[in-house]
C-alpha cells in the first residue's frame, strides 16, 4: 500500500542521537542486503536506500533490512488509541494491505516488485518506538498484543512501489513470528519451540539458548 523511508530527526529518546523511525511515504524504494549490523559514520545500515538507522547496535543489518507492517493492524490500533495513524507511523518500510503479515513464518519468501525478501523475525518494541507513539506503557502494550509486523532480509535486490503485489512462498518452518516474539521476550516454552524448529540462524539460536534452559 505504501513504501516509506525515515530521514534523521531528533527525539527525546534516544537522547542526542537522530532516529529514522519517523517514516513517510515515497514513490519507490530500492532495497539491497546491507550486510552485518554495524555503525558507519555514526549511524546504522539499512536495507532501504536513504532510510536512516539511528541505533546501529540494535537495528539494521541483514536480519532487519526491511520492516513490514499491515495497514489492517494500524487501523485496529487507530481505533484503540482514538487517533489517526498514517502509513509509516510505526516505522515500517512497507505498509501492506490484504496480507496477514503476522501469520508469517520464519523463512517465508516474499516476491514484491523486483525484489525478493525473506521473513527473519519480529519487531521487538523499544524506547524509541514508545517515544514516537507517546502512549503510556506502549512497549508493554505493543508486546502483549503480539502482532509486531516482520523484519525481512533482502535475498535479491530490487525496487518496490505502492501497488506492487506480494507473492509469498511458504517456508514450512512452522515457526511463526508471534512465537518468536514471545521467545525474545523471555518465554521459555516459546524459546524451546523456536530452537526445535531449526529455522533460526546460528546467532539467533545462541541468543535464545539461555531462555530455553539450554545455556
Amino acid at each position: 500500500m505504501s513504501v516509506n523511508i525515515g530521514r534523521p530527526v531528533l527525539q527525546r529518546v534516544p537522547r542526542g542521537r537522530p532516529t529514522g523511525i519517523a517514516k513517510g511515504p515515497v514513490d519507490v524504494i530500492s532495497v539491497a542486503d546491507p550486510g552485518p549490523k554495524r555503525v558507519e559514520d555514526g549511524a546504522g545500515v539499512s536495507g532501504v536506500t536513504g532510510d536512516h538507522i539511528g541505533d546501529g547496535r540494535h537495528h539494521g543489518g541483514s536480519d532487519q533490512a526491511v520492516y513490514a507492517f499491515a495497514r489492517e493492524e494500524l487501523d485496529a490500533w487507530a481505533t484503540t488509541l482514538g487517533r489517526e495513524l498514517p502509513d509509516g507511523m510505526f516505522g515500517e518500510n512497507l505498509t501492506t494491505t490484504g496480507l496477514d503479515v503476522d501469520a508469517s513464518e520464519v523463512g517465508d519468501v516474499w516476491h514484491v516488485g523486483t525484489a525478493v525478501l525473506e521473513v527473519r523475525g519480529p519487531r521487538v518494541p523499544c524506547a524509541t518506538f514508545a517515544e514516537r507513539l507517546g502512549e503510556r506503557g506502549w512497549v508493554k502494550r505493543f508486546a502483549a498484543h503480539g502482532r509486531s509486523g516482520v523484519y525481512l532480509q533482502v535475498n535479491q535486490p530490487g525496487q518496490i512501489r505502492p501497488g506492487d503485489s506480494i507473492t509469498v512462498t511458504p517456508s514450512g518452518s512452522g515457526l511463526d513470528v508471534p512465537t518468536l516474539l514471545r521467545a525474545f521476550l523471555g518465554d521459555p516454552d516459546a524459546a524451546r519451540a523456536a530452537l526445535d524448529s531449526g529455522a533460526l540462524a546460528e546467532h539467533r539460536a545462541a541468543e535464545l539458548a539461555a531462555t530455553a534452559g539450554r545455556g
